[in-house]
């Protein structure tokens, strides 16, 4: 399975995740470059070596750091593409747009795409275009799922429908670990995490 560097959040920024070394799922509100920098770098990992940014979706506290990486390609599901590019304050914040070049999207993904061992998951509910991925083990939820049954808000781009089919597709998955978009990750009962979540909804 994949080896995944969690760099927990700082104020507003989300969760990110480094993958191969050299992918990065999202990167923060844009407000806390060293930090994140140094937290790369902790793990043996120049910035400028990054070659790809996957971002969860399309909010602000997620995509507002693109920028920080401008020799990395940015990889976002579709639906969520065209809020970014459109720099939409319904889908996103016009905060992330302070940012030189974070309306850029430059690999639009969909169900199934592959990006090292993992395979994105659309799981919309957060946002329209909100994804997971998944490696057979290890679940990059986003804003889907978080730690002790929670779900992520749906009154902003998103919907309370899309976001029970996408959990209860979720909890099918023989997930061992989560490492959710905020807050703890879940180590080793992710399945039962996940199972929780439903049950709220």
């Amino acid at each position: 399975m994949s080896d995944v560097v969690f760099i927990i959040g700082f104020n507003y920024d989300s969760n990110c995740y480094l993958i191969n070394d050299n992918v990065l799922v999202d990167t923060g509100a844009g407000q806390n470059k060293e930090y994140l920098f140094s937290k790369l770098r902790e793990n043996g990992v120049e910035p400028e070596n990054i070659e790809l940014i996957v971002n969860t979706h399309c909010h602000f506290d997620h995509i507002g750091g693109n920028h920080f990486f401008p020799n990395a390609k940015i990889a976002v599901h579709r639906l969520d593409a065209i809020s970014i590019r459109n720099e939409d304050t319904l889908g996103t914040s016009m905060s992330a747009f302070d940012g030189v070049d974070n309306s850029r999207v430059d690999v639009e993904l969909e169900e199934g795409d592959k990006i090292g061992d993992f395979e994105v998951i659309h799981t919309p509910g957060h946002t329209a275009g909100g994804i997971c991925l998944w490696d057979g083990e290890n679940l990059i939820s986003g804003d889907t799922i978080f730690a002790g049954g929670g779900v992520g808000r749906m009154d902003i781009g998103g919907d309370y429908n899309d976001m029970k089919n996408s959990v209860e597709r979720l909890t099918k998955l023989d997930v061992v670990n989560i490492y959710p978009g905020h807050g703890p990750i879940v180590e080793k009962n992710g399945k039962d995490h996940i199972k929780l979540s439903y049950s709220f909804l």
